[in-house]
């Protein structure tokens, strides 16, 4: 399979970077894969589980917010937060979803609310999808 650059970037440090055969992005409108040649854009994220295919086992990380760009030169992230999810603390995604209750109680008027609402709902799909419920992180 054709492979292309990726970079996978957070405040705090870059996360990875070099050749992959397929790259899956939780993107504002969804999920979409990134494979070689894929055509450019941009696409801002939603809470959620970032795939990366390459050597070996498929590398997940928990991103939230940012930013993802596919160009001819490959695919960047720019997240908000990132963290593999062998590495992921419940207690934070836990403490992601308190703030979002907590947001969405304090909208002062309807398009706070869906957005608070919708950034809830997100949030607990990840913590449903990753099984933190019973997670002893």
């Amino acid at each position: 399979m054709a492979t292309f650059h990726f970079e996978l970037v957070s405040p705090e440090r870059q996360l990875f970077s070099g050749a992959v055969e397929q790259v899956v992005v939780p993107g504002s409108e969804g999920d979409f894969g990134i494979l070689a040649g894929h055509s450019p854009f941009v696409s801002t994220l939603r809470p959620g589980i970032l795939t990366i295919h390459a050597d070996g086992q498929p590398k997940r990380l928990y991103v939230r917010g940012g930013f993802a760009e596919v160009s001819s030169g490959g695919l960047t992230v720019l997240a908000e937060r990132a963290t593999p999810v062998e590495d992921l603390n419940a207690a934070h995604l836990d403490q992601d979803i308190k703030n979002a209750e907590e947001d969405l109680a304090d909208a002062k008027d309807d398009a706070a609310r869906h957005k608070a609402s919708e950034r809830l709902d997100q949030l607990k799909g990840v913590k449903a999808a990753l099984g933190t419920a019973s997670s002893t992180h």
